[in-house]
């Protein structure tokens, strides 16, 4: 038996019916399908790498202990291996409505929070694997060690050797359980606070550090004053419409060398420009406005990965829409992320989950739905972005050709983007609410135009747009000279 973590167990609280809080992705295939029994076969001899994947979530009445991981006594792969055909004729918009229907399905929580579904009758005789995960079970960069399990890095590797029988554990008895959990609400606040003293020092070991880190507050709260286009934000519903744009991993690195940042920097500023003209197109776009976006940073060490459960911290990044210069947009987001990595302000978000492990889980519960629900117009998005392997993966034989990211949405937040780089191809995934469909087409045209015209800049405008500094946006600050 395994408690959650403080962050599991909120994003597990979090979920309720309009807001399913898995994450997954869209692995597409060159050759042949597999068939359905082939693929379950598969599944089964790799299972023993992911254990949690035959593991289900107990809850206490009321929410009084934090919830646990035991063995599912009644697993069984049928329940979670699915199989679909696109419908004809199988080319993307078809695939990302039967995607979105699937995505808009909670997992059920009596099974082990996971889905996996072959997908048939993708154009050009390709074939997917939609994969389905709970958020409580792991972060982006988890998901994608698992894939790195669940696939083959040899197209030659054979067919999956015949698993070994599975015995799952008993789980613990009403006595035990009881036990556990009155243990674990007395030592879990103590670990909790004990440990923010630790972890100080580890994120803020230098007093440079630390007076950074002080700094940066006052700049993060003053970027919260910027007036952002709460015309994104509104209620959702159980409904849901995902879709892609991708772009060239080389292309983005030569924009980063051409006009300086990092590649995140130029994917945010591109994402800018989509937001940027899905409020032209609302005409909601005015002077000085700006998109604000929840961005996750992924805090796992090196010795962490393949660890199932989430390692994350995050903050929030103003995107400059009102900007129209594509050069002076990406200095702007550049000259604002890299005052947030300076002043260390990821830290701040980890700190307090630190501290919130030492409430009771009720009142984390109520807490975690109450963000979640409660309308707000401080965040209009979420962006976040995982690198994937950049060698090719198999699964029978077959190579994974392509992979598309899906992240949920909250209440009150309509869209989200997840980003994800597989052998070259970086793919923007786009969740949004029904309400929101007719903006997501528009943010992928955004998206793809914002990376274009960045790319077509001759290396005279770098030096033209470096000569006459971007003056100083609202809620932002620039690069110290």
């Amino acid at each position: 038996m395994e408690r959650m973590s403080t962050l599991d167990a909120g994003f597990y609280f979090a979920e309720h019916a309009n807001v399913p809080m898995h994450l997954g992705a869209l692995t597409v295939f060159d050759g042949p399908p597999p068939s359905y029994q082939e693929l379950a076969a598969l599944y089964a001899a790799k299972l023993p790498r992911v254990p949690r994947y035959r593991q289900v979530v107990r809850t206490a009445p009321l929410q009084m202990f934090r919830p646990v991981w035991v063995d599912d006594e009644h697993f069984e792969i049928g329940y979670h291996l699915r199989h679909a055909a696109v419908p004809k004729p199988g080319r993307p918009p078809q695939l990302h409505r039967l995607a979105g229907q699937i995505y808009a399905q909670p997992l059920a929580r009596s099974r082990p929070l996971w889905e996996a579904w072959l997908l048939e009758d993708i154009e050009a005789g390709r074939w997917a694997i939609l994969s389905k995960m709970h958020h409580c079970m792991v972060d982006g960069i988890g998901g994608a060690d698992l894939m790195s399990e669940l696939f083959d890095l040899d197209p030659d590797a054979g067919p999956p050797a015949e698993p070994a029988p599975w015995q799952p554990q008993p789980a613990p008895s009403l006595a035990g359980a009881l036990a556990g959990g009155i243990r674990d609400a007395v030592t879990w606040p103590l670990h909790a606070v004990a440990g923010v003293p630790g972890l100080m020092r580890q994120r803020l070991s230098a007093l440079d550090d630390l007076t950074a880190f002080t700094r940066g507050v006052t700049t993060s709260a003053r970027r919260l004053t910027v007036p952002s286009a709460s015309c994104l934000n509104g209620p959702i519903g159980p409904g849901r419409r995902w879709a892609w744009a991708t772009a060239s991993l080389n292309s983005v690195k030569q924009i980063r060398a051409e006009f300086g940042g990092t590649v995140n920097d130029v994917l945010l500023a591109a994402i800018t420009r989509g937001f940027r003209d899905v409020l032209i197109e609302r005409r909601e776009l005015s002077d000085g406005l700006i998109v604000r976006s929840l961005v996750p940073i992924s805090i796992r060490c090196a010795d962490e990965q393949g660890a199932i459960t989430n390692r994350l911290s995050a903050v929030l990044a103003n995107l400059p829409v009102a900007e129209s210069d594509p050069i002076r947009r990406l200095r702007l987001v550049s000259d604002q992320m890299d005052h947030i990595k300076r002043t260390h302000q990821a830290a701040g978000a980890e700190l307090l989950t630190q501290m919130l492990g030492a409430a009771p889980p009720t009142l984390l519960g109520v807490a975690t739905r109450a963000a979640f629900q409660v309308p707000q117009p401080l965040v209009q998005t979420v962006t976040t972005n995982v690198p994937g392997p950049q060698f090719p993966l198999y699964i029978l034989g077959r190579k994974m050709v392509e992979a598309h990211p899906f992240v949920p949405i909250g209440d009150n937040v309509k869209i989200a983007i997840a980003i994800f780089t597989y052998l070259g191809q970086v793919s923007f995934g786009i969740t949004g609410d029904s309400s929101a469909a007719p903006d997501l087409d528009i943010l992928v045209r955004g998206i793809r135009r914002g990376l274009a015209e960045l790319q077509s800049r001759p290396a005279t405008a770098r030096r033209a747009s470096a000569s006459r500094r971007a003056p100083a946006h609202r809620g932002t600050v620039r690069r110290a000279s």
